[in-house]
């Protein structure tokens, strides 16, 4: 049986037994060059239904101009279990994902990174999948606790699980909630801010998680196709 199949047929016991096998893979280190070309990766579904819909955007710094995507439809098993997502969205990630004819030099993942309560986030998760550097970017927390932080765009407090320091809360806006930010896979906390600043602009969500959640609705709704594309 493939990995991607694999993904889609494991047990919740199995599930967790992976991810703190996987735990222990997992590194955390500054990248070595800045970032020319970001991605960002999201999910979209039917409540209700199996198929999922993935969108992975590739943009351009500075200027995060839109260079290509990869569209990818897959059908899962694997039931909607918090904590697990990661194995419900993996499959489909992975078709997108290996749609790329050129790869990123950092992905940004709708949800978390190590920000999980087995460090395993989809973030994470996928980032050793495919040996890449990835950050966790989410709306809400799914472990850990964090101090208020400033009203400032820019400003954040470390959200911390027990004594171990897991991400940040992110003011991505002046006076709007925060994300959460985490690092995935082969990247520092310093790296997960700085790229996650570069990718903001006027909105809440980074511009890499906005496109992507636009691509994979259009992708649900038919108005997009799957497959490959650069924008020239």
């Amino acid at each position: 049986m493939n990995r991607l199949e694999h993904y889609k047929t494991i047990d919740r016991s199995a599930a967790k037994e992976l991810q703190e096998e996987l735990r222990r893979q997992i590194k955390l280190e500054a990248l070595v060059d800045p970032p020319k070309y970001i991605a960002g990766a999201d999910i979209s579904f039917d409540r209700g239904s199996d198929l999922m819909h993935a969108a992975i955007i590739i943009l351009e710094l500075p200027k995060l101009k839109l260079v290509a995507r990869s569209l990818a439809s897959d059908e899962t098993s694997f039931p909607y279990i918090p904590g697990l997502l990661a194995f419900r969205e993996m499959p489909v990630l992975l078709k997108a994902w290996n749609q790329l004819v050129r790869k990123p030099d950092m992905l940004i993942l709708d949800g978390h990174g190590i920000a999980h309560p087995r460090r395993m986030g989809i973030a994470t998760h996928f980032g050793i999948e495919v040996d890449h550097p990835t950050i966790g970017c989410a709306k809400n927390i799914l472990t850990g606790a964090h101090d208020e932080l400033g009203d400032h765009k820019g400003e954040t407090a470390g959200l911390v699980d027990g004594d171990e320091k897991i991400g940040m809360a992110l003011r991505s806006r002046t006076r709007v909630n925060p994300i959460y930010v985490s690092p995935g896979y082969r990247c520092s906390f310093d790296d997960a801010y700085t790229i996650v600043m570069q990718a903001l602009t006027k909105y809440k969500l980074p511009r890499t998680s906005r496109l992507a959640h636009q691509w994979a609705n259009e992708l649900r709704k038919g108005e997009a196709e799957e497959g490959y594309f650069e924008f020239l």
